[in-house]
């Protein structure tokens, strides 16, 4: 992959852009949980006093539905899914809620898609009657969790070896063209019905793109979309870290580390990490409220649960991918910086761009965002508001959650009331 030289190769500013990219998920890893106990708000003072149900331990070798939704009574099915290019991916199905209704062939199938740097237990770190997943299965719906290539259960291929570089020579470009429609293949192929789909961070990424594709493969198997803290744009990032992510390219990513995985557990990122905390300017101790904004719901132990699962890897070029998106405000495919490589891979000098004009008119999209997220920030979302403008009025449905950041829609105590229950309502009026 050509890199492209950023113009100022001061370290400091490059460091402070790495931060900007990965900052919130990585460096958790290295802070006391009490970092995240001022971001709880006083009106779920009562939630947080409760303590975890169960304590899951995440050996490596488990699958998520022993580890994660098995203990708690509902019925699990584990899936491996092939991807065109052949990556094998984890899948896993509730087919029903913990009080009757087995079968789930008859039932409205979702797909769950996390964002980056985490897997399919985003949607499982609260109390089944606060996760998502276990929602969702108790109000009638059968359930797919997707797992992105790369993660801890999904590192399979049929003939790349996930500890050599060529495993890792992807994009969100390729979770575009080959995760997501294997995922809807297969949940389509199982249940004979077409599928609602429940994006977070880049999940809505992905999807977004995927729908706006020319065609209409994907959307011929899409019956309603929610995008959870939608990113599509994102040059309005307000933390000082965004602003700096905004303006600067880290092309030179994997010069740095030399690899193509991006592993935040690694000794590498680890202690480059370590020793980011003590450059000038870099609050550590409260880096999560300053990357995503100030969470207001987050329950301390839904916290360290999240740091014993995740974060998760994902190739180095998906980060550089991520961070093109933040420095151009375009939606386009991977910049490989040189024209002739560029000319090689699209036939033309720039990477073709995701028009999202071209999402069609007439499906049905539930849009739910913060007024305190600062990587999903309002002025973003109301660019990709805009470019829906011609969407049919009555298939949109559009929720602003003044009091939410980024963290909140997947973890936060309060989302069940506040955004899942109507959702729910609007999976139903699908039906």
């Amino acid at each position: 992959m050509a890199v492209m030289l950023v113009q100022d190769h001061n370290n400091s500013l490059l460091r402070w852009i790495m931060v900007s990219v990965v900052a919130f998920l990585l460096i958790v890893l290295h802070l006391p949980l009490g970092a995240y106990g001022s971001s709880c708000s006083t009106s779920t003072s009562s939630v947080l006093a409760r303590q975890p149900q169960v304590a899951i331990v995440p050996p490596e070798q488990v699958g998520l539905c022993a580890s994660s939704v098995a203990i708690h009574g509902y019925n699990c099915q584990e899936f491996e899914v092939k991807t065109e290019d052949g990556y094998v991916l984890s899948m896993q199905r509730i087919p029903e809620g913990r009080v009757g209704g087995r079968g789930g062939r008859n039932k409205q199938p979702v797909l769950l898609q996390h964002g980056v740097l985490v897997d399919g237990m985003t949607w499982l770190l609260n109390s089944p009657e606060e996760s998502l997943a276990f929602i969702l299965a108790d109000n009638g719906f059968d359930v797919w969790i997707a797992n992105t290539r790369g993660t801890r259960f999904s590192r399979g291929h049929a003939t790349l070896d996930s500890a050599l570089s060529p495993y890792w020579n992807w994009s969100w470009d390729e979770l575009v063209s080959y995760d997501l429609p294997a995922a809807f293949d297969f949940v389509f192929r199982q249940t004979g019905q077409k599928i609602n789909y429940v994006g977070h961070s880049m999940g809505t990424l992905v999807a977004l793109a995927s729908f706006s594709q020319e065609g209409g493969k994907l959307v011929s198997k899409l019956k309603s979309a929610a995008l959870l803290s939608p990113v599509a744009y994102l040059s309005h990032m307000t933390t000082s870290i965004g602003v700096l992510a905004a303006k600067a390219f880290v092309g030179e990513l994997t010069t740095w580390f030399g690899m193509a995985e991006f592993n935040p557990k690694g000794e590498a990122v680890g202690s480059f990490l370590k020793s980011l905390c003590s450059s000038p300017g870099i609050d550590c101790y409260d880096l999560l409220t300053s990357f995503t904004g100030k969470n207001c719901c987050l329950n301390a132990s839904t916290v360290e649960l999240f740091l014993k699962n995740e974060p998760q890897s994902t190739a180095t070029r998906n980060m550089v991918h991520l961070s093109q998106t933040v420095r151009d405000g375009v939606l386009s495919k991977f910049d490989f910086g040189n024209i002739n490589l560029n000319m090689h891979h699209y036939g033309q000098a720039k990477p073709p761009v995701y028009n999202l004009s071209n999402v069609p008119s007439n499906l049905p999209l539930f849009i739910s965002y913060g007024g305190q997220d600062a990587l999903s920030d309002v002025k973003d979302v109301e660019i990709l508001l805009d470019s829906l403008k011609y969407h049919d009025g009555d298939k949109l449905t559009v929720q602003f959650v003044k009091d939410f950041a980024h963290a909140d829609f997947v973890m936060g105590v309060s989302a069940k009331e506040i955004v899942y229950d109507a959702l729910v309502a609007f999976f139903k009026r699908q039906l």
